[in-house]
């Protein structure tokens, strides 16, 4: 048996402080709790001690968000899947949303090493009025190390029920679909941002919040490798394909503050750790 790793965080209302109860067992925490922005948005940072995931170990989050509250829940490196003896790896986030809460979901980027055996599953349950943002990057080997992704496979599934699911499964085997340029064009890096809300979101709002996320592209190094659509009344989608996580990464930031902006009031406030 590998690492057994669960985390539970309960963000609740005090007057006007988003306050949270966070539970635990294994290897799997909370490193701080931050209010840069005040007392009504919560900052967490999760940390993972051992550093990464192997065959065999079973990561597992959940979130409970009552009604009003916000948090902002990020991690100070990367999420590691290192080659598997042939065991899965697996890593599950299960967050339930009340009327009225925020939630921003802002991991940095995912490591797929070579010969790893994975699966990285998401699910949001919003209940109407609440709303979130988050995203996904995944890095597919260590391009800069010469480590190519060659052999192992990942699976990523995102869920919000009722709305959007989507679940691709990523070999290393499938060069058509990692070289083609209807696949990944030959990068390595793929990257999938989005906004949710438990009740539609006007036509109005969505297409500002669509020519926002194509303004920010249009001015970046990786405009021809970005879009953004919205397949459905409740969600925003954002997809991207680079080379290195570096550059999709500051995409992502520029994104989330101008939605940030148009949808909440808000400024683009990144989490500390970002900076350390």
């Amino acid at each position: 048996m590998g690492w057994q790793g669960h985390l539970h965080l309960h963000y609740t209302r005090d007057g006007e402080r988003t306050i949270a109860l966070d539970r635990h067992s294994g290897p799997l925490r909370v490193l701080q709790r931050l209010y840069p922005e005040g007392p009504g948005i919560c900052h967490h940072v999760l940390v993972h001690p051992p550093g990464g995931i192997v065959g065999g170990d079973e990561l597992k989050v959940e979130i409970q968000q009552a009604e009003g509250t916000h948090a902002v829940i990020t991690t100070p490196g990367a999420t590691r899947f290192y080659r598997s003896a042939g065991e899965l790896a697996t890593q599950t986030v299960h967050a339930q949303l009340a009327p009225g809460a925020r939630l921003e979901w802002l991991p940095l980027e995912t490591i797929a090493y070579r010969g790893c055996l994975a699966e990285n599953r998401l699910r949001f349950e919003l209940a109407p009025g609440a709303e979130m943002m988050g995203w996904e990057m995944l890095a597919l080997g260590l391009p800069a190390a010469n480590q190519a992704f060659d052999a192992g496979r990942i699976t990523q599934q995102m869920a919000l029920p009722g709305v959007w699911l989507e679940r691709a499964r990523l070999d290393a085997s499938d060069t058509l679909l990692l070289d083609s340029p209807l696949g990944m064009a030959g990068r390595r890096v793929l990257g999938t941002l989005w906004l949710a809300s438990g009740s539609p979101i006007a036509s109005s709002q969505r297409n500002a919040l669509l020519d926002a996320a194509r303004e920010v592209f249009a001015g970046h190094p990786l405009a021809s490798f970005a879009g953004a659509t919205s397949p459905d009344a409740q969600v925003l989608v954002c997809r991207a394909l680079a080379s290195r996580v570096e550059p999709l990464f500051g995409l992502w930031r520029q994104v989330r503050a101008r939605w940030r902006t148009l949808q909440w009031g808000l400024d683009g406030t990144p989490p500390r750790i970002w900076s350390t």
